[in-house]
């Protein structure tokens, strides 16, 4: 019979020696290996008090946009909502009422903005979708919770603060693209 592959080793039957017998130098070989582990880097973090370093292409928790003067990016135009496989975004469009323009940039604005988390699944085509840069995927993750109420996320959760109000949360919301604007 042939085999397969040259990788074939032929079994050694012949008697095992009187040092193969007992077993020591087996042993001292794999306490060298235990004790070479000891003095080498730890893989794992203490989570809270330390933070692991998020991939530039990390998707997290969305974030609604805000100008620099804080008015809300979002149009309600409804791309991203298209665009959502899962379909875990609904919107409602409103329009901008006289004296609003401090709040909203455009005439049209989402009066209603959910995102199902348990739906999403955060393939970033919501993002990407967007013309208007309303909605991005930060470095956060989606906290765990018992009930699935808390996981529907209302357009107040998901609004970045205001930058002329909170501008330290603000810049933390931004994350590294803070860094990358400027």
């Amino acid at each position: 019979m042939q085999a397969l592959t040259n990788r074939v080793k032929v079994v050694d039957r012949r008697p095992m020696s009187l040092m193969e017998r007992m077993y020591l130098p087996a042993i001292f070989k794999g306490m060298l290996i235990t004790f070479s582990h000891i003095f080498k880097k730890k893989p794992t973090i203490n989570y809270p008090e330390q933070k692991r370093p998020f991939s530039p292409v990390f998707r997290g928790l969305q974030i609604l946009n805000r100008d620099e003067e804080g008015r809300e990016n979002c149009t309600a135009c409804g791309l991203c909502a298209v665009a959502c496989p899962a379909e875990a975004i609904t919107m409602e469009a409103a329009e901008r009422q006289p004296g609003e323009e401090h709040l909203y940039r455009e005439e049209k604005y989402a009066a209603k903005y959910e995102i199902n988390m348990l739906r999403c699944i955060f393939c970033g085509l919501c993002e990407e979708a967007c013309p208007k840069d309303a909605i991005y995927m930060s470095e956060t993750f989606t906290p765990a919770d018992y009930q699935r109420k808390q996981f529907i996320y209302g357009k107040n959760d998901l609004l970045i603060p205001h930058p002329k109000e909170d501008p330290e949360a603000y810049k933390k919301a931004l994350g590294n693209r803070a860094v990358n604007k400027a």
